[in-house]
């Protein structure tokens, strides 16, 4: 504690009890220059490391604002309002709020308010059971301000009314907020949140667009940024990170990624992936590779399972999580030993953040990059890009064929079959997006020795491959169709969808649709031409009128504008009908022109 005795005279001896409880017995750098000035009322945006406390820099002063209060906060005033990226990272926030909140003498309570569940039901929750610290995720807090539920708007409990007595607003990991999209539903929130208020914003970079939040939702605030002794001026990894990466033939990338696991079976590993197909498929196969070694699965399409596993692979003591960039950012998992990119990340921020996941706080920890030969210039461009240097290290050849292996299983359960496929198209479709691909070139990279890492015994029909050829990578002399699933109601629906593809030539659900008519590209363009003709020859007839025909026309117009007028002035009194008969010579008009 004696890293907080600084702190002691503004602190409560409810937060100072937590504090100690929890073990956080030293200050890092961005919690010594954060800490203060939120609490003397400034508006703070702060720059730092990922890993380096940042969620005590703005918990801390919340509560101590909130305790200091003259007026204490009714059941439903909101004194607080934290936004996160993610459901993961929120729920993480709102455990570390609840351990100082049970420490504390004070009447207050807080809600979470994430994606998994109907909008009216937390719309109820504060409804009944009201909320003084809001933390939420940015689409589910926009819902509930709006009322974009039935029950979202109950009368003068909603979250909107709350809201004009709040004193904070925290925006946690705002880079990954606008980069996600998030930043319509921030200018909601900004727009609904009072002006009289302290705002504080953490990231782990300061890009251009932070920078405009800044200038939107901030007044004059106190820039801090943090960089860490020894890593570098401009280092955006902790110190404590070791960074290696390695080069492995594609073909047998899978299988050296398998011997590194089993060889730190006793170790906390995250293992990124490109996509979601991937981590599915890889999850299968390594539960049956590493026999005896917990391995889970989490990526953005889990919807109501994330929290659960997130949860199990916190407690656990050693394993592998297999995850996509969901899990990149600010996510607080206790010791992990490695973090394992298995490809390139989408973007060069990621990386960092992935690499982020480990030696946290202080801790030690390493992170390993796979890349193939044809993507080693990777390696400079983050060193540029990003300011990481990463050292060389090699992996043990494998001591056993896993791409047969994994072929066997394939050939066992269709549904392994059916995700390797998908697992395979979905990676080279991520990889011919990538940020990076004039570096990461997908006519360069060894999709044959892709596809035999992956074990696929047929190479999947893909427009991306059409004019690529494919090497290394020998296709398994099976009938894919005689494939089935070990699950009995799968494989009995299937054989069912067969028996009518033999009868009707088209399987079930797959129905082509009807053509419908439609004109033939030569006709339309004979129809164009005509129009175009004919509007050609309007305008070459109106240019051959000649100039006596347009003074006529002229005259005409000048004639009917002058009568216009004088019928108005009729109309207003201005003008007698015997001055108009005169004006339009009707008097000298015969008998018989007037009854013709």
């Amino acid at each position: 504690m004696d890293a907080w005795d600084g702190l002691k005279p503004a602190l409560s001896e409810c937060t100072l009890s937590t504090i100690k409880r929890l073990g956080f017995t030293s200050m890092t750098p961005v919690q010594t220059a954060a800490i203060p000035l939120f609490m003397q009322r400034k508006d703070v945006a702060a720059e730092a490391v990922t890993g380096s406390g940042k969620t005590l820099s703005f918990l801390i002063p919340i509560l101590e604002t909130l305790y200091k209060l003259e007026n204490k906060l009714e059941k439903h005033e909101i004194g607080a309002l934290i936004i996160s990226p993610t459901r993961e990272l929120a729920s993480q926030i709102s455990e570390v709020l609840t351990e100082f909140l049970t420490d504390s003498d004070h009447q207050l309570t807080q809600r979470l308010f994430v994606g998994g569940n109907k909008v009216g039901i937390d719309a109820q929750i504060y409804c009944e059971g009201g909320g003084n610290i809001i933390v939420g995720t940015p689409g589910r807090i926009e819902d509930l301000l709006l009322g974009r539920s039935s029950g979202a708007t109950l009368g003068e409990k909603k979250l909107s009314k709350g809201l004009k007595s709040l004193e904070i607003l925290v925006l946690d990991e705002a880079d990954r907020l606008l980069s996600l999209g998030f930043e319509k539903s921030l200018d909601t929130i900004l727009q609904l949140c009072p002006k009289q208020r302290r705002t504080g914003l953490f990231s782990a970079t300061q890009t251009s667009e932070i920078k405009n939040l800044i200038r939107a939702g901030m007044r004059n605030p106190v820039m801090i940024v943090v960089k860490e002794k020894g890593a570098g001026s401009t280092s955006r990894t902790p110190v404590q990170l070791q960074n290696y990466f390695c080069i492995c033939e594609p073909k047998s990338k899978f299988s050296q990624l398998v011997e590194f696991l089993k060889k730190h079976n006793q170790e906390k590993i995250l293992l990124f992936a490109a996509t979601c197909a991937v981590v599915d498929y890889f999850s299968i196969i390594l539960s049956k590779l590493l026999q005896g070694t917990s391995v889970l699965a989490i990526h953005g399409k889990m919807k109501n399972k994330r929290y659960k596993i997130f949860e199990r692979f916190k407690n656990k003591e050693s394993g592998v999580l297999l995850c996509t960039d969901v899990m990149a950012r600010g996510v607080d998992i206790p010791e992990v030993h490695w973090v394992v990119q298995f490809d390139p990340p989408s973007n060069a921020e990621s990386f960092v953040h992935r690499c982020g996941r480990t030696a946290r706080i202080g801790n030690e920890g390493s992170a390993l990059l796979m890349l193939t030969p044809s993507e080693e210039t990777y390696i400079e461009f983050i060193k540029i890009n990003q300011r990481v240097l990463l050292q060389e290290t090699s992996l043990p050849e494998p001591s056993t064929d896993y791409c047969h292996q994994i072929r066997q299983l394939n050939k066992a359960d269709r549904a392994c079959f059916d995700k390797g496929n998908r697992a395979f198209v979905s990676y080279i479709q991520s990889y011919s997006k990538h940020e990076c691909n004039y570096l990461l070139k997908i006519k360069n990279l060894d999709l044959g020795g892709v596809a035999t890492s992956y074990g696929l015994l047929k190479m999947p029909r893909m427009p991306e491959l059409k004019t690529l050829k494919i090497e290394n990578f020998t296709p398994e002399e099976v009938d894919v169709k005689a494939i089935g699933y070990t699950d009995k109601a799968r494989e009995t629906d299937r054989q069912a969808k067969m028996v009518v593809h033999q009868e009707t030539g088209t399987w079930p659900g797959q129905e082509k649709k009807k053509r419908v008519n439609t004109v033939p590209w030569s006709n339309k363009l004979e129809i164009k031409d005509k129009r175009r003709n004919k509007k050609q020859r309007r305008a070459e007839k109106r240019a051959m009128k000649t100039d006596d025909e347009k003074k006529e026309e002229n005259a005409d117009e000048d004639d009917f504008e002058a009568e216009y007028r004088i019928i108005k002035k009729i109309k207003a009194g201005k003008m007698k009908s015997s001055d108009f008969d005169a004006a339009i010579n009707l008097d000298g008009v015969s008998d018989d022109e007037g009854e013709a």
